[in-house]
């Protein structure tokens, strides 16, 4: 048993983060609990160059072993363990400072707003702090994504599925946009192919790499940047395979059909992930995986396959994928004829899943995250598989059975 401590919920928009340096160091407390156990100390950040570059840290005054930088120059989770000495019952201030002078070695993941900040950062090297104007623009306020699990406790429960409702005063406006062929469709299954066609055919998939705004789960929003590739502030936006799911998802929530985003991890704190949905459907008792970025479900003697079924298959997932008519044109982008080919068709985002608990992203866009992505994995709302926790996961909260994730939409026992 253990559990996760922290003051944020990794609600992170990389343009938005701190940079440190000799000078400029931040600080997060963290409440603990009297412990006699060792704990973990999680820390989301990014260098900008390999080699001589630690990342320096200090709890409750006691400097621990610097971080070094990984080979990859992007956002993920570091780690540092931690003696059951080094933590106090109450109050637990981590500090981090890098030796460079100016904002060229380390950036840490900050969420802005949220919770009220139990952290604080200097421009003098310690002599005055402050918990406001932060940010590397001094300009937001919020909390570093800096966590603790103690090897001892139990997480909370992961929380029930929120749905969205049909009767939104927003829904039919989404309804008028989805295609008359497929709203009055009569056969489940072929409206979500119709559906996952017609998403996969109506924008270029464009990556944190390629672009910079992202866009917000708002699916009327996904559509028409997306389709126009001009966002925010009129520049190109972020609208990648999270946006063709949660595009999906609330179009089958306004067309009365059960779906849900799940979010696939291959390595752990790695980029090899994926997003997709899964949809009920009452005559298999199941929920199938729909993938409507590249237009892709799996078959097994012409059944829909789940993805508990899919990772069941292991890397060789070719001869079971039945492709739509939207596949043909995400595969006109060699980055998405790559990814098919180096990642899909091999498994390899299938090896870990966790579900997103809300599909309420028109009527509560508040809860959606605002730039799921564009770094590591942070959300604390992911639900993942309860041995995922033993797997690299130990930076996230919620860990669920196997019977939350095949439960029916109404929430009562599989079976």
């Amino acid at each position: 048993m253990s559990r996760l401590y922290h003051n944020e919920s990794g609600r992170v928009i990389p343009s938005l983060c701190e940079e440190l340096t000799r000078y400029r160091r931040v600080r997060t407390i963290l409440d603990l609990p009297a412990t006699e156990s060792e704990g973990t100390l999680f820390v989301l950040a990014r260098p900008y160059r390999t080699g001589d570059n630690p990342l320096n840290l200090t709890i409750n005054g006691v400097r621990l072993q610097a971080i070094h930088p990984k080979s990859d120059l992007h956002y993920r989770w570091y780690e540092q363990s931690l003696k059951a000495e080094h933590l106090r019952d109450g109050d637990n201030t981590v500090e981090l400072w890098t030796e460079d002078s100016a904002m060229t070695g380390w950036s840490l993941a900050l969420e802005a707003g949220g919770a009220p900040s139990r952290c604080a950062l200097t421009d003098d090297g310690g002599a005055h702090w402050r918990s406001d104007r932060m940010g590397y623009l001094n300009a937001v306020q919020g909390n570093y994504c800096v966590r603790i699990r103690l090897r001892e406790g139990r997480d909370d429960p992961a929380p029930d599925m929120t749905w969205e409702s049909a009767d939104h005063p927003r829904a039919q406006s989404l309804r008028d946009l989805i295609p008359r062929r497929i709203g009055n469709g009569v056969d489940r299954f072929t409206q979500v192919r119709e559906l996952s066609s017609w998403l996969a055919s109506s924008w270029e998939h464009s990556g944190s790499r390629r672009a910079t705004v992202y866009a917000p789960w708002d699916a009327e929003t996904i559509l028409a940047w997306g389709g126009s590739q001009r966002g925010h502030n009129d520049e190109q936006p972020i609208t990648m395979c999270v946006h063709y799911a949660v595009a999906f998802v609330s179009a089958c929530q306004v067309l009365r059909i059960p779906a849900r985003c799940a979010v696939l991890m291959g390595t752990p704190n790695g980029y090899d992930g994926h997003f997709v949905a899964e949809v009920w459907l009452e005559e298999y008792h199941k929920w199938v995986m729909v993938d409507p970025n590249s237009d892709a479900i799996l078959l097994r003697n012409g059944q829909p396959l789940s993805i508990e079924e899919i990772q069941e298959l292991g890397d060789g997932l070719e001869p079971y994928v039945a492709w739509g008519r939207g596949t043909r044109y995400q595969r006109t982008f060699s980055h998405m004829r790559h990814f098919i080919r180096d990642n899909l068709l091999r498994g390899v985002c299938f090896r870990h899943r966790s579900v997103w608990p809300r599909t309420d992203f028109l009527s509560r866009p508040e809860q959606s995250p605002p730039g799921h992505g564009s770094v590591s994995y942070c959300e604390t709302d992911l639900v993942w598989k309860e041995s995922d926790l033993e797997s690299g996961f130990g930076m996230f909260r919620f860990f669920a059975p196997a019977d939350y994730f095949t439960a029916p939409p109404d929430g009562t026992a599989d079976g």
